[in-house]
């Protein structure tokens, strides 16, 4: 089954690839591989998880807030690409929770995007990861996932 068709069959579409937010490119390729910026999790342009996890946002919000920033990391990568198809492998995720003064549970809220990733992709969106907790991301958001996908 393809990715696109496991997105289907998750009840999930492409949202309109989000645009960048300063002076950089949602996606770069450097021969197999396509380096995703950083993705927030936003619907419809406005970011939908905002403040900071410990407080505001509690850890299941912030894994769906991690599976959304996924969801949008993808529609960059097919914009890119011209489709999904063309991923051979998830290599690394980057993810980045905006976590309160002592917060150690980001392997949790990452495990949204890479559970995800591997529904959507099978054993290929077995990945490397790093799950960082920091004092602020842009827009206010909760999370941000970057990602670098192998491609053909």
């Amino acid at each position: 089954m393809t990715p696109e068709a496991r997105l289907q069959e998750l009840g999930l579409t492409l949202p309109t690839p989000p645009a960048a937010a300063g002076a950089y490119v949602p996606a770069v390729r450097s021969g197999n591989l396509l380096y995703l910026a950083g993705t927030l999790p936003m619907k419809e342009g406005k970011v939908v998880s905002l403040g900071k996890v410990g407080r505001e946002i509690d850890l299941t919000q912030a894994a769906e807030a991690a599976r959304l920033c996924t969801l949008n990391a993808l529609a960059n990568a097919k914009a890119a690409l011209g489709s999904l198809d063309h991923v051979t492998r998830v290599v690394m995720v980057n993810g980045f929770v905006n976590g309160i003064d002592g917060f150690s549970d980001s392997p949790k809220v990452l495990n949204g995007a890479s559970e995800f990733l591997l529904q959507v992709f099978g054993d290929a969106g077995k990945h490397a990861r790093a799950a960082v907790s920091v004092n602020g991301l842009p827009l206010g958001a909760s999370v941000e996932v970057q990602i670098i996908l192998e491609v053909k």
